[in-house]
């Protein structure tokens, strides 16, 4: 196997064109439908479409850069998301659902704990993450991209579809805390008040 090697990243320009390509086998479901578009005081790399029609704002930052990435992204997903109903208007065909609102991906070479933590808190259906890295082998220089520990989003549209109506809705998780009745400091009374009412015969009163 050819020996690979880390190296600089390439100008601007050729790398966003080869994380773009990356990007479309990480998440193949995305369609691209603008480049280089003018958001909040600075450029969104590219801006695409999941099938149940959210937009989906992409930015590359540079190494050392992931936290003012992180907070760019979220910038630009709130400016797209203003804007997805005129957007729909110059173009109806094009499959945007503005009901769907918008999330971001940031995409760098690196991401250090508090960038991460910050992610993890607003959940995939605002942010993800992904880290790219550049080799260089006898053919050339490659980009890698892989997620970022955090959990990608669903690119179907099977959520919307049943929130209107198309589907049946998932039952709801149990809610679990993990305490005790020592940790609640629960009468006997108390204990045995909310067992009845968490009976599934549902005895109220």
């Amino acid at each position: 196997m050819p020996e690979l090697s880390p190296c600089p990243a390439p100008p601007r320009r050729e790398l966003v064109r080869e994380l773009r390509a990356r990007a479309a086998r990480l998440w193949p479901a995305l369609r691209v439908i603008a480049e280089d578009v003018l958001g909040a005081d600075a450029t969104i790399d590219w801006v695409a479409l999941e099938p149940g029609g959210r937009a989906v704002a992409v930015l590359v930052g540079e190494d050392g850069q992931d936290l003012e990435l992180v907070a760019r992204a979220l910038a630009q997903r709130a400016w797209l998301a203003a804007r997805l109903r005129d957007w729909l208007q110059l173009a109806p065909r094009i499959g945007l659902r503005p009901e769907a609102g918008a999330r971001a991906i940031a995409l760098s070479p690196g991401f250090r704990p508090e960038a991460l933590a910050a992610a993890r808190s607003l959940g995939p259906e605002v942010l993800s993450l992904a880290s790219y890295r550049c080799l260089r082998d006898a053919s050339g220089v490659s980009v890698l991209l892989e997620p970022e520990g955090v959990a990608q989003a669903a690119t179907s549209s099977a959520p919307l579809a049943a929130t209107n109506g198309s589907g049946p809705a998932a039952a709801p998780e149990p809610f679990r805390t993990g305490l005790t009745d020592l940790d609640l400091v629960l009468s006997p009374e108390e204990t045995r008040e909310f067992e009845r009412l968490a009976s599934p015969r549902g005895e109220i009163g």
